[in-house]
């Protein structure tokens, strides 16, 4: 399909600017290979992100999703066209509850701050928890996937995604992109311990480890959001945003400690490996501690560990020209060297 690029907005706005991928496409847009010439105005939490944020070429703005007072100055004062990337939200929160305000109220007050400043384009950045769990290994994804969500994480980003489909409807040129487990750059510390475990031989693999998952590099992951922002599409649609293809758990696991060898660790041979049972007790306990108004991540993430979780990124190939460049050995390489360039401890 050709697709037809839109000229580049005077004002690109990122929420969740000091998060992950926030922080990785702030860095793309200001002086990487998406470097464009408008203003990037970048909506942070506190100071020390608005340094980090301003030392990168870009607008801070202090605020918050959930107060809505706070998000005018993403907007104010711009006389030409204004794009929306509504990277902000959370995922591992202390209660529940912070899901509903977080993911679905504050996307709400984003998405009427966007009708009300007549934004050209908005980007909402969704997950793959809305659809829940693949069956069969040889599952995937599709773009027309129905809902099926997993737990609270995946209701709130859920009903996010209804409030996005249904502004579209109402005439906002809305759409969703969709990235599985990514990883990169710019990462938080629950990846840096991620390559501990597997440096360490101690990485949790459940039963055999075949359980397959897709995963995203977080700069192919930008790419999409770029593509899924400036390429001309019809508004509400939603693309799978992930590496070429899904990855078995063991081989996740291998390849990171092929690539933690490759720049210069040693690494023990993983040693830990748990029966099948583990996954369907934690998602269990899982299951009981979020009825109850509580979260604890690693019980979460465990309880997820014994799924197939994997999509079919075709569409955003076909509608976006979408094409991963960076593949898993390389990337979990880039992001080895960026934790060693920030002193982290592997």
């Amino acid at each position: 399909m050709n697709q037809v690029r839109r000229p580049e907005p005077d004002v690109t706005v990122v929420t969740g600017a000091g998060g992950w991928l926030g922080t990785a496409l702030v860095r793309a847009l200001t002086t990487g290979e998406h470097r464009r010439a408008g203003t990037i105005r970048a909506l942070v939490h506190d100071a020390a992100d608005a340094d980090r944020v301003r030392g990168a070429g870009a607008e801070p703005v202090v605020g918050d999703v959930t107060e809505p007072a706070t998000l005018g100055p993403l907007v104010d004062g711009v006389s030409g066209t204004i794009d929306v990337v509504h990277a902000a939200g959370v995922i591992h929160p202390r209660r529940t509850s912070d899901f509903e305000r977080v993911n679905v109220d504050g996307t709400r007050a984003v998405l009427d701050l966007a009708r009300h400043a007549g934004v050209r384009r908005f980007v909402h950045v969704s997950s793959n928890s809305p659809f829940g769990t693949n069956p069969l290994p040889t599952d995937r994804f599709r773009a027309n996937e129905p809902y099926d969500p997993y737990y609270g994480y995946g209701a709130s980003k859920m009903r996010a995604e209804l409030a996005v489909l249904d502004a579209a409807d109402a005439g906002l040129d809305a759409v969703i992109v969709r990235p599985p487990w990514f990883y990169g750059p710019h990462q938080p510390p629950r990846q840096t311990t991620f390559f501990r475990m597997v440096r360490r031989g101690r990485f949790p693999v459940i039963g055999r480890g075949d359980q397959v998952r897709s995963m995203v590099y977080v700069g192919n992951l930008v790419d999409g959001v770029v593509r899924a922002e400036l390429v001309d599409t019809p508004a509400g649609r939603g693309w799978w945003i992930a590496d070429a293809r899904p990855y078995t758990v063991t081989e996740i696991v291998e390849t990171v400690g092929e690539a933690l060898r490759a720049e210069g660790f040693e690494v023990a041979p993983n040693r830990v490996r748990l029966p099948t049972v583990t996954g369907r007790i934690a998602e269990t306990a899982d299951a009981l501690i979020q009825r109850a108004g509580h979260y604890q991540q690693q019980l979460h993430v465990l309880g997820e560990m014994d799924k197939h979780i994997a999509c079919d990124i075709s569409a955003a190939r076909d509608e976006l020209g979408y094409d991963p460049a960076v593949a898993l050995l390389e990337g979990m390489r880039r992001s080895i060297r960026w934790c060693v360039d920030q002193g982290y401890e592997l």
